[in-house]
């Protein structure tokens, strides 16, 4: 009579656990082995390119002068 319910805590343990496993699965992102990818600004975007040689020097400057006004915008 004393042990009737001796394991109904390790019971809901289990369950825990597989809530947690579903948890995982479904909603932690799908390209996790490095780290999450971050968005990265447009900005740095254009940093990028610029560094690579696709755009010139006057295209950077037109529009990084375009992101900038955009993110003031945003700001105000």
């Amino acid at each position: 009579m004393m042990y009737e319910n001796c394991y109904f805590g390790m019971h809901l343990i289990w369950w825990f656990f597989l809530l947690l496993l579903l948890f995982w699965v479904f909603f932690v992102p799908r390209d996790i082995p490095g780290q999450r990818n971050i968005k990265e600004s447009g900005m740095s975007i254009l940093r990028k390119r610029f560094a690579s040689g696709q755009i010139s020097t006057d295209d950077f400057k037109q529009q990084s002068k375009v992101l900038n006004t955009l993110n003031h915008e945003k700001d105000h």
